[in-house]
Protein backbone atom coordinates (compact mmCIF):
# COMPACT_ATOMS: atom_id res chain seq x y z
CA UNK A 1 0.00 0.00 0.00
CA UNK A 2 1.45 3.37 -1.01
CA UNK A 3 0.69 6.70 0.71
CA UNK A 4 -1.35 9.30 -1.16
CA UNK A 5 0.86 11.97 -2.67
CA UNK A 6 3.88 9.69 -3.08
CA UNK A 7 6.08 9.79 -6.16
CA UNK A 8 4.92 6.28 -7.12
CA UNK A 9 1.28 7.23 -7.57
CA UNK A 10 2.25 9.55 -10.43
CA UNK A 11 3.77 6.70 -12.46
CA UNK A 12 2.05 4.81 -15.23
CA UNK A 13 0.89 1.48 -13.84
CA UNK A 14 0.57 -1.68 -15.90
CA UNK A 15 -1.40 -4.57 -14.42
CA UNK A 16 -0.61 -7.90 -16.08
CA UNK A 17 -3.30 -10.35 -14.98
CA UNK A 18 -4.62 -13.79 -15.88
CA UNK A 19 -8.07 -12.66 -17.02
CA UNK A 20 -10.30 -9.60 -16.99
CA UNK A 21 -14.03 -9.39 -16.34
CA UNK A 22 -15.15 -5.87 -17.18
CA UNK A 23 -17.79 -7.21 -16.08
CA UNK A 24 -18.07 -9.21 -19.32
CA UNK A 25 -15.01 -11.39 -20.02
CA UNK A 26 -12.37 -9.69 -22.19
CA UNK A 27 -9.60 -11.10 -24.33
CA UNK A 28 -7.28 -8.50 -22.84
CA UNK A 29 -4.94 -9.41 -19.99
CA UNK A 30 -3.20 -6.04 -19.50
CA UNK A 31 -4.60 -2.87 -17.92
CA UNK A 32 -2.63 0.34 -18.41
CA UNK A 33 -3.40 3.05 -15.87
CA UNK A 34 -2.54 6.74 -16.23
CA UNK A 35 -3.67 9.69 -14.11
CA UNK A 36 -6.04 7.54 -12.10
CA UNK A 37 -7.92 6.20 -15.12
CA UNK A 38 -7.76 3.23 -17.43
CA UNK A 39 -5.76 4.32 -20.47
CA UNK A 40 -5.65 1.05 -22.41
CA UNK A 41 -6.70 -2.60 -22.31
CA UNK A 42 -4.92 -5.23 -24.35
CA UNK A 43 -2.42 -8.08 -24.49
CA UNK A 44 1.30 -7.60 -24.02
CA UNK A 45 1.03 -3.82 -24.08
CA UNK A 46 4.41 -2.38 -25.02
CA UNK A 47 5.57 0.74 -23.18
CA UNK A 48 8.48 2.75 -24.60
CA UNK A 49 11.74 2.49 -22.69
CA UNK A 50 12.31 5.28 -20.21
CA UNK A 51 8.66 5.94 -19.47
CA UNK A 52 7.89 6.12 -15.70
CA UNK A 53 6.21 2.72 -15.46
CA UNK A 54 5.32 0.47 -12.55
CA UNK A 55 4.47 -3.11 -13.57
CA UNK A 56 2.30 -5.33 -11.35
CA UNK A 57 2.72 -8.99 -12.31
CA UNK A 58 -0.45 -10.83 -11.32
CA UNK A 59 -0.88 -13.50 -14.00
CA UNK A 60 -2.54 -15.81 -11.48
CA UNK A 61 -5.29 -13.31 -10.57
CA UNK A 62 -8.61 -12.16 -12.03
CA UNK A 63 -9.18 -8.42 -12.53
CA UNK A 64 -12.72 -7.12 -11.91
CA UNK A 65 -14.21 -3.68 -11.22
CA UNK A 66 -13.58 -2.81 -7.57
CA UNK A 67 -16.69 -3.39 -5.51
CA UNK A 68 -19.05 -0.59 -4.43
CA UNK A 69 -20.76 -0.70 -1.03
CA UNK A 70 -23.66 1.74 -1.05
CA UNK A 71 -24.57 1.41 2.64
CA UNK A 72 -21.77 1.78 5.19
CA UNK A 73 -21.92 3.36 8.64
CA UNK A 74 -18.43 4.80 8.23
CA UNK A 75 -18.74 6.82 11.46
CA UNK A 76 -20.37 3.87 13.23
CA UNK A 77 -24.05 3.23 13.82
CA UNK A 78 -25.93 2.04 16.85
CA UNK A 79 -26.82 3.91 20.00
CA UNK A 80 -30.25 2.34 20.42
CA UNK A 81 -29.23 1.06 23.85
CA UNK A 82 -27.54 4.26 25.04
CA UNK A 83 -24.13 5.83 24.49
CA UNK A 84 -22.34 2.62 25.43
CA UNK A 85 -23.82 0.87 22.39
CA UNK A 86 -22.41 3.19 19.72
CA UNK A 87 -20.60 1.22 17.02
CA UNK A 88 -17.00 2.07 16.05
CA UNK A 89 -15.89 3.82 12.88
CA UNK A 90 -14.67 1.71 9.96
CA UNK A 91 -11.13 1.97 8.63
CA UNK A 92 -9.95 2.28 5.05
CA UNK A 93 -8.05 -1.01 5.44
CA UNK A 94 -11.22 -2.88 6.48
CA UNK A 95 -12.99 -1.54 3.40
CA UNK A 96 -10.23 -2.19 0.86
CA UNK A 97 -9.43 -5.68 2.19
CA UNK A 98 -12.79 -6.84 0.85
CA UNK A 99 -12.07 -5.59 -2.68
CA UNK A 100 -14.24 -2.53 -2.09
CA UNK A 101 -13.00 0.66 -3.72
CA UNK A 102 -16.04 2.91 -3.24
CA UNK A 103 -18.28 3.39 -0.20
CA UNK A 104 -21.31 5.53 0.51
CA UNK A 105 -21.56 6.65 4.12
CA UNK A 106 -24.84 6.76 6.00
CA UNK A 107 -26.09 7.91 9.37
CA UNK A 108 -28.74 5.82 11.09
CA UNK A 109 -30.86 6.00 14.21
CA UNK A 110 -28.52 8.38 15.99
CA UNK A 111 -28.33 11.78 14.32
CA UNK A 112 -27.99 13.53 17.68
CA UNK A 113 -24.49 12.53 18.83
CA UNK A 114 -23.50 12.05 15.18
CA UNK A 115 -24.25 14.48 12.40
CA UNK A 116 -23.91 14.99 8.64
CA UNK A 117 -20.86 17.13 9.43
CA UNK A 118 -19.19 14.19 11.21
CA UNK A 119 -20.07 11.99 8.27
CA UNK A 120 -18.62 14.41 5.73
CA UNK A 121 -15.39 14.68 7.75
CA UNK A 122 -15.05 10.89 7.83
CA UNK A 123 -15.79 10.60 4.10
CA UNK A 124 -13.10 13.16 3.34
CA UNK A 125 -10.73 11.32 5.66
CA UNK A 126 -11.30 8.08 3.75
CA UNK A 127 -10.66 9.94 0.50
CA UNK A 128 -7.38 11.24 1.92
CA UNK A 129 -6.42 7.60 2.60
CA UNK A 130 -7.05 6.74 -1.05
CA UNK A 131 -10.62 5.45 -0.94
CA UNK A 132 -13.40 6.63 -3.22
CA UNK A 133 -16.07 7.81 -0.79
CA UNK A 134 -19.45 9.53 -0.91
CA UNK A 135 -22.31 10.06 1.50
CA UNK A 136 -26.04 10.55 1.85
CA UNK A 137 -27.35 13.59 3.65
CA UNK A 138 -30.02 12.98 6.27
CA UNK A 139 -30.61 10.09 8.66
CA UNK A 140 -33.52 7.96 9.92
CA UNK A 141 -35.70 10.89 10.89
CA UNK A 142 -37.89 13.29 8.96
CA UNK A 143 -37.30 16.19 8.55
CA UNK A 144 -33.78 14.96 7.80
CA UNK A 145 -30.74 16.69 9.31
CA UNK A 146 -28.63 18.49 6.71
CA UNK A 147 -25.35 20.39 6.44
CA UNK A 148 -26.68 23.58 4.88
CA UNK A 149 -30.17 23.58 6.37
CA UNK A 150 -31.73 22.58 3.06
CA UNK A 151 -31.76 19.31 1.11
CA UNK A 152 -31.49 20.97 -2.27
CA UNK A 153 -28.49 23.04 -1.21
CA UNK A 154 -26.76 19.97 0.25
CA UNK A 155 -27.11 18.14 -3.08
CA UNK A 156 -26.23 21.17 -5.18
CA UNK A 157 -23.18 22.44 -3.31
CA UNK A 158 -21.47 19.50 -1.60
CA UNK A 159 -19.71 17.17 -4.09
CA UNK A 160 -19.56 14.17 -1.77
CA UNK A 161 -23.34 14.11 -1.22
CA UNK A 162 -25.02 11.92 -3.84
CA UNK A 163 -28.44 11.44 -2.29
CA UNK A 164 -30.64 11.27 0.79
CA UNK A 165 -30.63 8.44 3.31
CA UNK A 166 -31.10 6.30 5.08
CA UNK A 167 -34.68 7.40 5.78
CA UNK A 168 -36.46 4.88 8.02
CA UNK A 169 -39.95 3.67 7.18
CA UNK A 170 -42.06 0.79 8.53
CA UNK A 171 -39.89 0.71 11.65
CA UNK A 172 -40.59 1.60 15.28
CA UNK A 173 -37.33 3.59 15.25
CA UNK A 174 -38.49 5.81 12.38
CA UNK A 175 -40.12 9.19 12.87
CA UNK A 176 -43.29 7.75 11.30
CA UNK A 177 -43.26 10.19 8.36
CA UNK A 178 -46.55 10.99 6.65
CA UNK A 179 -46.94 10.25 2.96
CA UNK A 180 -46.79 13.92 2.03
CA UNK A 181 -43.53 14.30 3.99
CA UNK A 182 -41.98 11.40 2.09
CA UNK A 183 -43.07 12.91 -1.21
CA UNK A 184 -41.63 16.30 -0.26
CA UNK A 185 -38.15 15.08 0.72
CA UNK A 186 -37.88 12.84 -2.35
CA UNK A 187 -38.91 15.75 -4.57
CA UNK A 188 -36.44 18.11 -2.90
CA UNK A 189 -33.66 15.56 -3.33
CA UNK A 190 -34.51 15.13 -6.99
CA UNK A 191 -34.44 18.87 -7.72
CA UNK A 192 -31.22 19.47 -5.78
CA UNK A 193 -29.55 16.60 -7.60
CA UNK A 194 -30.71 17.84 -11.00
CA UNK A 195 -29.12 21.21 -10.29
CA UNK A 196 -25.83 19.45 -9.56
CA UNK A 197 -25.98 16.88 -12.36
CA UNK A 198 -26.34 13.97 -9.92
CA UNK A 199 -28.73 11.00 -9.72
CA UNK A 200 -29.81 11.98 -6.21
CA UNK A 201 -31.25 8.69 -5.02
CA UNK A 202 -33.29 8.36 -1.86
CA UNK A 203 -32.06 5.39 0.15
CA UNK A 204 -34.89 4.01 2.34
CA UNK A 205 -34.33 1.79 5.38
CA UNK A 206 -37.09 -0.83 5.63
CA UNK A 207 -38.02 -2.10 9.06
CA UNK A 208 -40.22 -5.09 9.82
CA UNK A 209 -43.38 -3.03 10.32
CA UNK A 210 -46.68 -4.08 8.78
CA UNK A 211 -46.72 -1.22 6.23
CA UNK A 212 -43.70 -2.66 4.45
CA UNK A 213 -43.14 -1.03 1.08
CA UNK A 214 -46.56 0.62 0.94
CA UNK A 215 -45.19 4.20 1.31
CA UNK A 216 -42.88 3.66 -1.67
CA UNK A 217 -45.55 1.97 -3.76
CA UNK A 218 -47.79 4.96 -3.17
CA UNK A 219 -44.96 7.35 -3.98
CA UNK A 220 -44.38 5.76 -7.39
CA UNK A 221 -48.08 5.24 -8.12
CA UNK A 222 -49.38 8.64 -7.08
CA UNK A 223 -46.58 10.99 -8.14
CA UNK A 224 -44.33 11.57 -11.14
CA UNK A 225 -41.20 10.46 -9.28
CA UNK A 226 -39.33 7.84 -11.38
CA UNK A 227 -38.56 4.46 -9.85
CA UNK A 228 -34.79 4.90 -10.19
CA UNK A 229 -34.98 7.76 -7.69
CA UNK A 230 -35.85 5.42 -4.84
CA UNK A 231 -33.84 2.49 -3.41
CA UNK A 232 -35.35 0.38 -0.58
CA UNK A 233 -32.75 -1.53 1.45
CA UNK A 234 -32.93 -4.34 4.04
CA UNK A 235 -35.72 -5.90 1.95
CA UNK A 236 -34.63 -9.37 3.12
CA UNK A 237 -35.48 -8.56 6.73
CA UNK A 238 -38.18 -11.23 6.64
CA UNK A 239 -39.69 -13.49 4.00
CA UNK A 240 -42.94 -11.57 3.54
CA UNK A 241 -41.04 -8.33 2.99
CA UNK A 242 -38.80 -9.97 0.39
CA UNK A 243 -41.86 -11.27 -1.48
CA UNK A 244 -43.29 -7.76 -1.40
CA UNK A 245 -39.96 -6.42 -2.68
CA UNK A 246 -40.12 -8.83 -5.62
CA UNK A 247 -43.63 -7.60 -6.46
CA UNK A 248 -42.45 -3.99 -6.13
CA UNK A 249 -39.42 -4.52 -8.40
CA UNK A 250 -41.53 -6.24 -11.05
CA UNK A 251 -44.43 -3.77 -10.92
CA UNK A 252 -42.28 -0.63 -11.22
CA UNK A 253 -39.17 -2.01 -12.95
CA UNK A 254 -37.44 -0.78 -9.79
CA UNK A 255 -34.19 -1.73 -8.04
CA UNK A 256 -34.06 -3.26 -4.56
CA UNK A 257 -31.10 -3.66 -2.22
CA UNK A 258 -30.55 -6.72 -0.03
CA UNK A 259 -28.40 -6.57 3.09
CA UNK A 260 -25.68 -9.07 3.89
CA UNK A 261 -26.82 -9.73 7.44
CA UNK A 262 -24.16 -11.52 9.47
CA UNK A 263 -26.92 -13.26 11.42
CA UNK A 264 -30.12 -13.20 9.37
CA UNK A 265 -32.25 -14.32 12.34
CA UNK A 266 -35.87 -14.29 11.14
CA UNK A 267 -34.76 -12.86 7.81
CA UNK A 268 -32.94 -14.28 4.82
CA UNK A 269 -29.25 -14.18 4.04
CA UNK A 270 -28.28 -12.04 1.07
CA UNK A 271 -27.46 -15.28 -0.79
CA UNK A 272 -30.97 -16.64 -0.18
CA UNK A 273 -32.55 -13.26 -0.93
CA UNK A 274 -30.82 -12.85 -4.28
CA UNK A 275 -31.69 -16.44 -5.19
CA UNK A 276 -35.36 -15.92 -4.33
CA UNK A 277 -35.64 -12.61 -6.19
CA UNK A 278 -34.18 -14.22 -9.30
CA UNK A 279 -36.63 -17.13 -8.97
CA UNK A 280 -39.46 -14.61 -8.84
CA UNK A 281 -38.31 -13.16 -12.16
CA UNK A 282 -36.57 -10.02 -10.94
CA UNK A 283 -33.74 -9.18 -13.34
CA UNK A 284 -30.26 -9.43 -11.85
CA UNK A 285 -29.52 -5.84 -12.86
CA UNK A 286 -32.39 -4.73 -10.57
CA UNK A 287 -30.80 -6.35 -7.52
CA UNK A 288 -27.93 -4.92 -5.49
CA UNK A 289 -26.19 -6.04 -2.30
CA UNK A 290 -24.76 -3.93 0.51
CA UNK A 291 -23.15 -4.62 3.88
CA UNK A 292 -24.70 -2.21 6.43
CA UNK A 293 -21.13 -2.39 7.74
CA UNK A 294 -20.39 -0.98 11.21
CA UNK A 295 -24.09 -0.48 11.77
CA UNK A 296 -25.83 -2.04 14.72
CA UNK A 297 -27.81 -5.27 14.63
CA UNK A 298 -30.07 -4.57 17.61
CA UNK A 299 -32.55 -6.99 19.15
CA UNK A 300 -35.85 -5.81 20.61
CA UNK A 301 -38.65 -7.63 22.40
CA UNK A 302 -42.26 -7.61 21.21
CA UNK A 303 -42.82 -4.30 23.04
CA UNK A 304 -39.88 -2.61 21.33
CA UNK A 305 -37.59 -2.73 24.39
CA UNK A 306 -33.87 -3.00 23.61
CA UNK A 307 -32.32 -6.40 24.38
CA UNK A 308 -28.83 -6.21 22.90
CA UNK A 309 -26.90 -5.84 19.67
CA UNK A 310 -24.06 -6.92 17.43
CA UNK A 311 -21.92 -4.86 15.04
CA UNK A 312 -22.26 -5.61 11.32
CA UNK A 313 -19.16 -6.37 9.25
CA UNK A 314 -18.50 -6.38 5.51
CA UNK A 315 -17.06 -9.90 5.41
CA UNK A 316 -20.53 -11.42 5.00
CA UNK A 317 -21.18 -9.32 1.88
CA UNK A 318 -18.19 -10.78 0.07
CA UNK A 319 -18.76 -14.32 1.39
CA UNK A 320 -22.39 -14.37 0.22
CA UNK A 321 -21.42 -12.88 -3.15
CA UNK A 322 -18.73 -15.54 -3.62
CA UNK A 323 -21.27 -18.22 -2.82
CA UNK A 324 -23.63 -16.84 -5.49
CA UNK A 325 -20.90 -17.43 -8.09
CA UNK A 326 -19.60 -20.74 -6.71
CA UNK A 327 -23.07 -22.32 -6.54
CA UNK A 328 -24.00 -21.14 -10.01
CA UNK A 329 -26.80 -18.78 -9.02
CA UNK A 330 -25.24 -16.26 -11.42
CA UNK A 331 -22.12 -16.39 -13.60
CA UNK A 332 -19.30 -14.07 -12.55
CA UNK A 333 -20.05 -11.43 -15.19
CA UNK A 334 -23.66 -11.05 -13.96
CA UNK A 335 -22.82 -11.46 -10.28
CA UNK A 336 -20.46 -8.48 -10.53
CA UNK A 337 -23.51 -6.33 -11.14
CA UNK A 338 -24.76 -7.05 -7.63
CA UNK A 339 -21.84 -5.29 -5.95
CA UNK A 340 -20.33 -3.18 -8.71
CA UNK A 341 -21.85 -2.49 -12.12
CA UNK A 342 -25.51 -2.20 -11.10
CA UNK A 343 -24.59 -0.31 -7.94
CA UNK A 344 -22.75 2.27 -10.04
CA UNK A 345 -25.86 2.67 -12.20
CA UNK A 346 -28.15 3.00 -9.18
CA UNK A 347 -25.94 5.69 -7.67
CA UNK A 348 -25.48 7.60 -10.92
CA UNK A 349 -21.74 6.79 -11.05
CA UNK A 350 -22.01 4.55 -14.11
CA UNK A 351 -20.05 6.94 -16.34
CA UNK A 352 -16.85 6.36 -14.34
CA UNK A 353 -17.24 3.36 -12.04
CA UNK A 354 -18.45 -0.22 -12.15
CA UNK A 355 -16.64 -1.14 -15.39
CA UNK A 356 -13.11 -1.75 -16.58
CA UNK A 357 -13.10 0.41 -19.69
CA UNK A 358 -10.93 3.11 -21.22
CA UNK A 359 -11.56 6.44 -19.54
CA UNK A 360 -13.14 4.93 -16.41
CA UNK A 361 -11.67 5.31 -12.93
CA UNK A 362 -8.93 2.74 -12.43
CA UNK A 363 -10.74 1.03 -9.55
CA UNK A 364 -9.68 -2.61 -9.83
CA UNK A 365 -9.94 -5.60 -7.52
CA UNK A 366 -7.61 -8.53 -8.15
CA UNK A 367 -9.17 -11.83 -7.03
CA UNK A 368 -7.70 -15.30 -6.66
CA UNK A 369 -9.38 -18.46 -7.97
CA UNK A 370 -11.58 -18.52 -4.85
CA UNK A 371 -12.71 -14.95 -5.64
CA UNK A 372 -10.93 -13.67 -2.54
CA UNK A 373 -9.52 -10.12 -2.92
CA UNK A 374 -5.71 -10.05 -3.05
CA UNK A 375 -5.16 -6.44 -4.12
CA UNK A 376 -7.43 -3.41 -4.41
CA UNK A 377 -6.59 -0.42 -6.60
CA UNK A 378 -8.49 2.88 -6.41
CA UNK A 379 -7.70 5.52 -9.03
CA UNK A 380 -4.70 3.38 -9.94
CA UNK A 381 -3.20 3.35 -6.44
CA UNK A 382 -2.87 0.07 -4.57
CA UNK A 383 -4.58 0.63 -1.23
CA UNK A 384 -4.70 -3.03 -0.17
CA UNK A 385 -2.26 -5.85 -0.83
CA UNK A 386 -2.79 -9.11 1.03
CA UNK A 387 0.94 -9.88 0.86
CA UNK A 388 1.75 -6.78 2.91
CA UNK A 389 -0.95 -7.52 5.47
Amino acid sequence: MMPAGSQQERLLTLLRVGSIFAPEPLEATDILIADGRIAALGRDIDIPAGWPLQVVEARHLIAVPAFIDQHVHVTGGGGEGGCGTRCPEITAYEIASMGIGTVVGVLGTDSISRSPADLLAKVRGLKAEGMSAYMYTGAYRVPPPTLTGDLQRDLAWIPEIIGLGEIAISDHRSSQPRQDEIERIVSDTRIGAMLAGKRGICHFHLGDGKRGLEPLRRLLSETEIPADQVIPTHVNRHTALLEEAADYALAFNASVDVTAFEDAGDGLSSFDAVSRLLERGVLSERITMSSDCNGSLPEFDTQGAYLGMKVARNTTLIADWQRIVREGVLPLELALGLISTSVARVLGLHDKKGRLAIGFDADVALLNSELQPQQTFVAGNCIFDVSSG
